[in-house]
């Protein structure tokens, strides 16, 4: 039987995680000096009015992730160079009065409540994980033992592709199969290119609807699984045990647990800020919608999923791929 694994993507909204666009950062320093304004650290250079400081070029470099025992002269003075030519840059644009203009002025008041969001978020998410107690973290690997000490691998025959535009009909022309070989054989007859190998999937990492679908599995059972990306798919070679050592679990646990933090954090924030936030006319109505995460699964590729498939299991939109615990 073909099971459908749909992974979709479930909406965290994540008020403007620590660091925003590069271009922001830029933009949010462009202005005229106040009158008055003092200069703070060491003057190093000058590009007409404006001074650059030793702070400044420690800064670009930090934003450039440069170590201080990486900083050699030729990478100084491409940093350095990068700095004056954004001054001078934006000493052209004042001149030409282009902040004056008011797409240039909304984005620069947004590039400036990006970076102070995202300083406030950093500092708030610094604090909570930085007090992360033993007891937090033992408590989570109590609760989740299919990620330590009952950790499952699981080998994996697969075929991966780019899903094509018409993944429906391929969805239906592929129900019955029973064998990758089978389901190579439709790949070809509709000129999908793919790839077949193997691989490994780690109950420590795996979404819960997903590793409840494997154990349930038949020996002739074909899964598919799906992103916006990618397509898969596959059989469930064997199952072994690999329960986590206690460094392993330790460390494991830690990571899982900062992001949980992190995902509440960011849903706390959204709901603060909305029940701040009082809306005007039509965006009454609008704001007041159901958020797409809760709606209902989406449909597997066929339309709909098998009977006896797996559920819909769903990621939060933008996650990382998780590191994987040591074998």
């Amino acid at each position: 039987m073909l099971h459908i694994i749909a992974l979709s993507h479930r909406r965290w909204r994540i008020a403007a995680i620590a660091c925003a666009l590069p271009a922001a950062m830029l933009l949010a320093g462009c202005g005229k000096k106040e009158e008055g304004q003092a200069v703070v650290g060491q003057v190093i250079a000058h590009v007409g009015p404006d001074e650059v400081t030793q702070q400044e070029l420690d800064n670009e470099l930090g934003l450039a992730n440069v170590p201080a025992d990486k900083r050699s002269d030729e990478i100084v003075k491409a940093a350095l160079t990068r700095v004056v030519e954004r001054k001078y840059l934006v000493q052209q644009a004042i001149a030409a009065k282009l902040d004056r203009e008011p797409t240039v002025h909304l984005n620069l008041l947004r590039s400036r409540e990006q970076i102070l969001a995202g300083a406030y978020v950093q500092r708030d998410l610094s604090s909570k994980m930085s007090s992360i107690s033993k007891n937090e973290i033992d408590s989570y690997i109590q609760a989740h033992p299919k990620q330590f000490d009952k950790r499952e691998l699981f080998q994996i025959e697969q075929i991966s592709f780019t899903p094509p535009n018409n993944l429906e009909a391929l969805a239906a022309a592929t129900k019955d199969d029973k064998s990758l070989d089978q389901i190579e054989a439709k790949l070809n007859e509709m000129n999908i290119k793919f790839s077949r190998g193997t691989t490994t999937f780690d109950s420590a990492t795996m979404p819960a609807e997903m590793l409840q679908a494997l154990e349930a599995r038949k020996p002739d059972d074909v899964f598919f699984i799906r992103s916006r990306a990618s397509a898969s798919y596959f059989k469930v070679n064997s199952m072994d045990p690999k329960p986590m050592t206690a460094d392993e679990a330790d460390e494991f646990a830690k990571r899982e647990v900062r992001t949980e933090i992190g995902r509440k954090s960011a849903q706390l924030i959204t709901d603060a800020a909305l029940a701040n936030a009082k809306f005007e006319g039509d965006y009454t109505r609008v704001m007041a919608l159901s958020s797409p995460g809760a709606a209902s699964p989406a449909p597997a590729a066929g339309g709909e999923a098998p009977a006896g498939g797996a559920q819909t299991t769903e990621k939060p939109a933008g996650e990382t791929q998780k590191e994987q615990p040591k074998n």
